[in-house]
């Protein structure tokens, strides 16, 4: 498929117009339609219903397939530049909102670095294409297992920090003064759903082999802050690093004592990392 037909398809299947897509795209409205008519004969299959715009059966299928297709494009592109390209003197770092590691932070350089706080799943999607030079992302593992990471690219990946994980309760909970939680008795509590914020509640489930873990409370964004005192106040149980956890005003960090999990942050990064990329990647692996 051409990517330029795929790409038109994507911008008219999400903005369900076709006049919408040429705005966003610089192209007549002619021409969109013409890219559409020429994909949706190329796989022989209608792919959008006109009247109103949305996609068919097969193209629902295709969009699919489109996301991915189109990052490895971008990623191959990126891959390329980076390394045709000089080294850049700063630093662009895409973390998500838990990963920053006290050892990362101790390591930055003392300036030009540009810090992109990104929801989690977008870390990777940004390093591949570079959006960013390095990324850091964070869950939920057994002690010294890797992250499982979506395959947008070819990425290298190293640890570069695990801390105990506690569940974060309001100070007047029942369960606050325990001296520990095993987080299958908890899989049918009120639970903060936060997943750009705070350990995904798919995770936890994975981790406790099952459970409810129904969410009491959605909170889409990227401020730790807010999801600690929607914890504080009552609206839902949060898991978080122990050091973030801790000390929150009006809430208890209660060590989490089965299953063994820790909180993993990872290093990403795309090729050979240079300049003060490079510097970075070798002060929190140690060139391993």
């Amino acid at each position: 498929m051409d990517p330029h037909l795929l790409r038109t398809y994507v911008t008219v299947a999400r903005l369900a117009s076709f006049s919408e897509a040429a705005r966003e795209l610089g192209y007549t409205q002619s021409a969109v339609s013409q890219h559409i008519a020429a994909l949706e004969q190329d796989l022989g299959a209608p792919l959008l219903t006109r009247r109103p715009v949305l996609p068919t059966a097969a193209g629902e299928r295709v969009l699919e397939h489109a996301g991915p297709l189109l990052l490895r494009l971008e990623a191959a592109r990126a891959d390329v530049v980076r390394m045709a390209a000089a080294p850049e003197q700063g630093l662009i770092l895409a973390a998500a909102p838990t990963a920053l590691h006290p050892r990362v932070l101790a390591a930055l350089p003392g300036a030009g670095v540009t810090l992109r706080v990104l929801a989690r799943d977008s870390v990777p999607a940004a390093v591949a294409t570079g959006a960013a030079d390095l990324g850091l992302v964070d869950g939920p593992a057994a002690p010294s297992d890797p992250l499982r990471l979506p395959d947008v690219a070819p990425l290298t990946s190293h640890g570069v920090g695990e801390d105990a994980v506690a569940v974060l309760l309001p100070a007047t909970h029942p369960l606050a003064r325990r001296p520990g939680l095993r987080l299958g008795d908890l899989a049918d509590a009120r639970w903060l759903d936060a997943p750009d914020a705070g350990l995904p509640l798919d995770r936890l489930r994975a981790a406790a082999g099952g459970g409810a873990f129904r969410p009491a409370l959605r909170y889409e964004g990227t401020d730790v802050r807010i999801l600690t005192a929607l914890a504080a106040a009552g609206y839902g149980l949060t898991l978080l690093p122990r050091v973030v956890a801790d000390g929150v005003p009006g809430a208890v960090a209660v060590p989490l004592t089965e299953p063994r999990i820790v909180h993993r942050t990872e290093l990403l990064y795309a090729g050979a990392p240079r300049g003060a990329a490079a510097v970075l990647v070798e002060r929190l692996t140690g060139g391993g």
